[in-house]
C-alpha cells in the first residue's frame, strides 16, 4: 500500500438518529482493500456508541466525544487529530461522521489550515434526512438548517416509514436553500455509492506533491498547542455553539430486558436520542431511540467488540433529564454525569 499524497475528505452529516453510521458501513463494505481509509467519528455524549457499530476490520478510527468537532469545546482535539492524520497516517480517504447537532459551516476552512500543508481535499458533504422525524427536528434545532445549507447531496432515509407528503415536504424545505439539490430517497441509507466514491478512489494519488508538502516540517507538541491557542484566540473566528442539548449516561444493573422496555415506554416525548448496548440473560441487545420511536434488537457486530455494556446515552433538552430519571427509576438504573458541550 503506497502513501497517499493527498487525502480526499467526505463529510456525513444529519440529525441524531438519521442513519449516518448505516451509510458509513455501506461505504466501508465496498472500500478497496488496497487503499487506506480513516474514519473520524464525532459523538455528542460522554462515551462513544456509534464507533462500536462501525463494521470492518483494521480500520483506522479517530473518535471524539463530548461535543461537536465544530465548536470550541473539542476543536483542539479535532485539529490535533487532523494533524496526526496529516503527518503520520496519511490516508487516501477520510470519512467524517459528525455529531447530529453539529454545524459544519467552518469545516472547509479548518481543512485548509497551513499546518496541514494542503493534504486535505474536500470532496462532498452528504446530509441524511430522517423521513419520519425531519419536520419536528427542523423546526426545533438550528443545526439541521445549517447542515442543509452547507451540504450538496441529500439522502432522504427511512422512506418506507413515511407518507409521500412528508417526503415531498422535505424536498420543498431543502429546495429553499439550494436551487438544484441532488436527492436520493432510500431505506437503510442505500444509495448508489459509485456515483461519489469508488471510481474516484481508484484513480490513486493522481496529483503530484508540491515541494512544500515533500519537505514538511513536523511541529513539536508545544508548537502545535501554540498554533491552536492562537487560532482559537482570533477575534474573527466563527464557531457556532451546538443546539441547546445535553447528554446523560445511565448504567443498568438488571438482567431482565423487560425492565429496559418498560423504561423506554415511559421516556419523555421531548427526548431526542438514546442508544446503548444492553446485556440481559446472557444475550446482547442494542437499544435505539429516536424522537419517540425505539427498538431493542440484537446487534450485528461480535459481542467482543462492545466496550460499553449496560450503558445508555440519552440526549435531549435540559428539561428532559427529570423525565428520564422518572422513567428509569432507582432500582436498576444509576445516573451519571450530565454533559453540556459549550460553544
Amino acid at each position: 500500500m503506497t502513501t497517499a499524497l493527498h487525502t480526499k475528505v467526505y463529510l456525513i452529516t444529519g440529525f441524531l438518529g438519521s442513519g449516518k453510521t448505516t451509510l458509513l458501513n455501506r461505504i466501508i463494505a465496498r472500500f478497496p482493500r488496497d487503499r487506506k481509509l480513516t474514519i473520524l467519528m464525532n459523538e455528542f455524549g460522554e462515551i462513544g456508541i456509534d464507533g462500536t457499530l462501525v463494521e470492518g476490520d483494521a480500520i483506522d478510527m479517530l473518535e471524539i466525544s463530548r461535543g461537536s468537532i465544530f465548536c470550541v469545546c473539542v476543536k483542539t482535539d479535532f485539529i490535533k487529530g487532523l494533524y496526526e492524520l496529516n503527518t503520520k497516517v496519511k490516508p487516501d480517504i477520510l470519512l467524517m461522521e459528525s455529531t447530529g447537532v453539529a454545524n459544519p459551516s467552518d469545516l472547509k476552512r479548518d481543512l485548509q489550515l497551513p499546518i496541514f500543508n494542503d493534504r486535505f481535499q474536500f470532496k462532498e458533504q452528504f446530509c441524511i434526512l430522517d423521513a419520519v422525524h425531519f419536520q419536528d427536528a427542523f423546526e426545533a434545532y438550528a443545526s439541521l438548517e445549517k447542515q442543509i445549507a452547507s451540504s450538496t447531496v441529500f439522502i432522504i432515509n427511512k422512506v418506507d416509514l413515511a407518507p409521500r407528503e412528508a417526503i415531498d415536504r422535505i424536498r420543498e424545505t431543502v429546495a429553499r436553500f439550494h436551487p438544484d439539490p441532488v436527492f436520493f430517497e432510500c431505506t437503510y441509507a442505500d444509495i448508489p455509492l459509485e456515483q461519489f466514491f469508488f471510481e474516484d478512489m481508484l484513480e490513486g494519488g493522481g496529483i503530484p506533491a508540491s515541494a512544500d508538502q515533500q519537505e514538511q516540517k513536523i511541529l513539536t507538541a508545544a508548537e502545535l498547542d501554540t498554533f491552536i491557542d492562537d487560532l482559537l484566540d482570533q477575534p474573527d473566528l466563527e464557531i457556532t455553539p451546538p443546539d441547546a442539548l445535553v447528554s446523560v449516561t445511565y448504567r443498568w444493573t438488571g438482567d431482565d430486558i423487560r425492565e429496559v422496555e418498560a423504561m423506554a415506554k415511559n421516556l419523555p416525548p421531548s427526548l431526542v436520542r438514546a442508544k446503548g448496548f444492553i446485556e440481559a440473560a446472557g444475550r446482547m441487545y442494542i437499544f435505539n431511540y429516536v424522537m419517540g420511536d425505539w427498538t431493542i434488537e440484537e446487534p450485528k457486530i461480535p459481542a467482543e467488540r462492545i466496550k460499553h455494556r449496560n450503558v445508555v446515552v440519552f440526549i435531549g433538552p435540559i428539561g428532559t433529564m427529570e423525565g428520564i430519571s422518572r422513567a428509569a427509576g432507582e432500582d436498576t438504573w444509576s445516573k451519571g454525569e450530565i454533559v453540556q458541550p459549550g460553544g
